[in-house]
């Protein structure tokens, strides 16, 4: 029994951990499927305030993790498989064992949709990329494509067009699903350039990114792109399944925020990716990992 379950370890699970162990709260963090989250998947930092040179991703989450650790929290290895937020004490099941608290935290986040390719795995971090605001910066002056043909692929498109040498769109459409404001604003920018009706069959590379062969729909032929690095910007999935009927979803299956960081079962809150689908970045994630925390302490103050 604890008085407080955070689901998951990325920047937003640990901040609302330090701040509810230093709050007083007996608290557990149940570290899900990714430890540390996406941010374990990055290569160089350079966003994340306090740091004057880039820190890799997986050592920022170490030092994360390590405050924590400091701080008193316990941890949970493995992934919460089942929740029953319908009564107090709340009940989070992780490796069939059931934990119980007066109040949980929310923090599982969202997951990329991947394309699904072998070297997607491996070159990962190495050129490739599904966050353009993250590691748009690294490819200043280089070729780039952008997978994708939603608002985001097209955010992105604008987003690199200032940053890059030139951008290309590969969407597997031949037409736009993004909002029209942001087609005119994309369709205006010479550097930005379209292949409709193509698909990535392959990334190429050894240790970085160096191409794609791309597969045209319409006449079934292939053909192969020199490029530095691909964003990848298919969509995310928010990691709310097994909140399904137990909390309120918006219809992308985002936790639906109903005041501060409260979700719509009394004592429990949310924080980070999991229903942040603009931002998405560590410190916005952490920022709402604090909020949470000192939400939940009120919270359970009074109970008391």
């Amino acid at each position: 029994m604890s008085d407080l379950i955070i689901l998951g370890s990325g920047p937003a699970g640990l901040t609302a951990a330090i701040y509810a162990v230093r709050g007083g709260l007996k608290t557990t963090v149940v570290e899900g499927p990714t430890p540390g989250g996406q941010l374990i998947w990055t290569t160089e930092v350079e966003n994340y305030p306090g740091f004057p040179e880039p820190i890799m991703g997986p050592e920022l989450m170490n030092l994360f993790r390590k405050q924590v650790e400091r701080l008193g929290a316990e941890f949970i290895s493995g992934e919460a498989t089942n929740v029953d937020f319908s009564k107090n004490p709340l009940k989070i099941i992780v490796n069939d064992t059931a934990y119980e608290a007066d109040a949980a935290i929310v923090a599982t986040g969202a997951s990329a949709r991947w394309l699904g390719l072998e070297s997607e795995q491996r070159l990962r971090g190495k050129g490739i990329s599904y966050c353009a605001t993250c590691d748009g910066y690294f490819f200043r002056n280089k070729d780039v494509m952008v997978v994708g043909g939603g608002d985001t692929a097209i955010e992105d498109a604008v987003f690199l067009s200032n940053i890059a040498r030139s951008v290309t769109v590969v969407h597997r459409r031949d037409e736009l699903r993004a909002t029209k404001i942001l087609q005119e604003r994309v369709f205006k920018i010479k550097k930005v350039k379209f292949l409709w009706s193509h698909v990535v069959e392959e990334i190429f590379g050894e240790k970085k990114v160096e191409g794609v062969r791309l597969l045209n729909l319409k006449n079934n032929e292939a053909q192969e792109y020199i490029c530095d690095g691909v964003f990848i910007a298919i969509g995310y999935m928010p990691n709310t399944k097994i909140f399904k009927g137990q909390l309120e979803l918006n219809d992308a299956e985002y936790i639906k925020v109903q005041k501060k960081t409260e979700t719509s079962k009394e004592g429990v809150f949310v924080a980070g990716d999991v229903a942040d689908w603009i931002y998405r970045q560590a410190v916005t994630s952490a920022g709402s990992g604090c909020q949470a925390a000192i939400d939940a302490i009120k919270y359970l103050e009074y109970l008391k």
